[in-house]
């Protein structure tokens, strides 16, 4: 039987004779129990500091807390980021817990009134989505006699090419369209509102820098036009984020020093703060999904290795959440790393559907019951991102490791 390709092991872990995470092996942290996610904070640091290195030093840096929402994991980020942006009430509540109100925004296209207003009453900022949205939040600030803090979501008319999800140059029910934005700024600043500036985003999971740097130069020259069209400067332009990471066979990394290099050249065009906004790009390699082997199994000629995880814990890794065409993740046996295959297997997990496949007919080395799999590339839209009340599985483990 063929086997089919995997995407590559990240440069933190390749090489390894035996999988180690933060000085300990793969098995010691998983004596507590399997399945489970291990998040590696030194290689979050590590990403951080190079982001620093790599871009322009007024640009600032976020995290977008919707790559992984893990408690321990954002605290240990705010201490090192200019600002957290958050999707939900939910999130917005974990961000409070580690972050000052006003370096959060709060993004999303169906804000209830009950979260606009706990925004306003907490002094984050609202990422508007909607001229009726701006409405609700700025009758919600005239009753509670608190002025509210509002952004405006772009949706640009451009799109970051090679992205894996789009999120510009066409109808959309994320931000308003640029042709209506300058009416809209004006109204928020005749109301009286803190106009907070601009939020555009128009891609991601990009692996192209030229992609990157295009789209950043045509964010620039949008905010531009539209600050100039509004009569009102800014203060703050959101960026986005859209810094993919290597998932699949041939993926290679973005270059984020050629992104800075070039951001660095462009960024005059206005007078004002700039913030990326990155939660895959910061935590995706940083995280690992190891699961034990309960039984191996042959069926008309293929070998199975069954797991007592899943694709409740771990639906991208199956191939069931965004992407179109299944592809393998990378992975390896933990002992293992090193050595050379020995036989192709398929790795599925314990649920009754046949959806739950974490690898298709992979070559590794021999693994036997009781053995480790790891799933790397597993540190964005893993547990948060996955069903995990379905069929009634036990819920994963999460462990945040060299914070």
């Amino acid at each position: 039987m063929n086997a089919k390709p995997i995407g590559p092991i990240p440069p933190d872990y390749a090489g390894q004779p035996v999988l180690h995470v933060a000085g300990r092996s793969a098995s010691a942290w998983a004596e507590a129990g399997t399945p489970l996610y291990l998040y590696d904070f030194g290689v979050v640091a590590a990403r951080i500091a190079r982001f620093r290195t790599a871009m322009p030093a007024r640009v600032a840096l976020h995290y977008a807390i919707k790559g992984n929402p893990f408690p321990p994991l954002i605290a240990a980020i705010a201490a090192q980021v200019d600002g957290i942006d958050v999707a939900s009430a939910g999130e917005m509540d974990k961000a409070l817990a580690v972050m000052r109100p006003a370096d959060i925004s709060f993004a999303g296209p169906g804000k209830r009134d009950v979260e606009l207003e706990a925004a306003v009453r907490a002094g984050v900022t609202l990422n508007l989505e909607s001229e009726g949205e701006a409405e609700r939040a700025l009758a919600i600030g005239d009753r509670l006699g608190i002025t509210p803090r509002l952004a405006v979501r772009v949706n640009p008319d451009f799109e970051l090419r090679g992205s894996g999800m789009k999120m510009g140059g066409r109808a959309s029910p994320f931000g308003i369209d640029a042709a209506r934005v300058p009416a809209l700024v004006r109204r928020l600043v005749m109301a009286g509102a803190d106009w907070r500036g601009f939020h555009i985003y128009a891609g991601s999971q990009a692996l192209s820098a030229e992609a990157v740097i295009e789209t950043q130069a045509a964010t620039i020259g949008l905010a531009a036009r539209l600050a100039d069209e509004a009569g009102a400067l800014p203060p703050l332009v959101n960026l986005g984020g859209g810094f993919g990471i290597p998932y699949f066979p041939g993926d290679v990394p973005l270059d984020v020093e050629a992104v800075g290099a070039a951001l660095a050249g462009a960024l005059d065009r206005l007078d004002t703060r700039y913030a990326i906004e990155l939660g895959r790009w910061l935590v995706g390699e940083a995280g690992i999904y190891l699961a034990r082997v309960i039984d191996r199994k042959e069926s008309q000629g293929e070998t199975f290795l069954v797991v007592d995880g899943g694709l409740h814990h771990h639906l991208a890794a199956t191939g069931n959440f965004g992407t179109v065409v299944r592809r393998n993740y990378p992975v390896a046996v933990a002992h293992r790393m090193a050595d050379a295959a020995e036989e192709v297997v398929t790795i599925v997990g314990p649920l009754c559907t046949p959806l739950d496949r974490l690898a298709d007919r992979v070559a590794l080395p021999r693994a036997e019951v009781g053995d480790l799999i790891a799933i790397f590339a597993s540190g964005a839209y893993g547990a948060s991102a996955s069903p995990q009340a379905f069929l009634g599985h036990p819920p994963v483990r999460e462990v945040l490791a060299g914070s």
